[in-house]
């Protein structure tokens, strides 16, 4: 299925200009083009259309993956635990088995795409945590995050965020919305 993603401005990164008005056509889990809306919109007449306010981009890399999501419980909900990541003592005197670790983990990802996150810096050193990741689409990057490039491109795997001022509103990972605010 062909999926228009447009927003205001479409900001492929790297050398290239942003474009006002720009979209990206998704084909499967890939970029297939990225024009003016107008003109994919008018070669490809039945593609769904995925309108977004603010700025269409590459998603981020966050640095912190084993802090985020090896060091730090999630809590759920239901526990009463409070909603912040818990570290130290009170992440110490939780009894964490690898279920635990699993579950937690999906809800760390879960934030982490609410922030446009496509990728977190490893190594990742727990399986259950780094199967999470993996399920989710999100990419773990080995090595300097600074090393680390993310643009748009033709050929690419559909992999990007928008944000609305400083609030992402989509996650799009390999042509999947994993994240929507709207």
């Amino acid at each position: 299925m062909l999926t228009i993603h447009t927003a205001d401005v479409l900001s492929p990164g790297g050398e290239s200009p942003a474009l006002p008005g720009g979209a990206v056509l998704v084909e499967g889990r890939r970029i297939a083009a990225m024009e003016p809306y107008d003109d994919l919109l008018a070669a490809h007449p039945t593609a769904r259309v995925r309108r977004w306010p603010g700025v269409l981009r590459p998603g981020l890399l966050n640095p912190h993956g084993p802090d985020l999501l090896e060091h730090s419980y999630h809590p759920d909900p239901r526990e009463n635990l409070g909603n912040e990541p818990l570290t130290g003592e009170a992440l110490a005197a939780l009894d964490m088995t690898d279920a635990r670790w699993g579950a937690s983990a999906r809800r760390g990802v879960q934030r982490l795409l609410a922030q446009g996150t496509v990728a977190v810096a490893g190594p990742l050193h727990r399986a259950p945590v780094i199967d999470a990741v993996h399920r989710s689409g999100l990419t773990i990057q080995d090595g300097a995050a600074e090393a680390v490039r993310l643009e748009l491109i033709p050929g690419a795997d559909a992999t990007f965020a928008i944000f609305d001022a400083t609030e992402c509103v989509a996650t799009v990972i390999r042509g999947r919305l994993l994240h929507r605010r709207r």
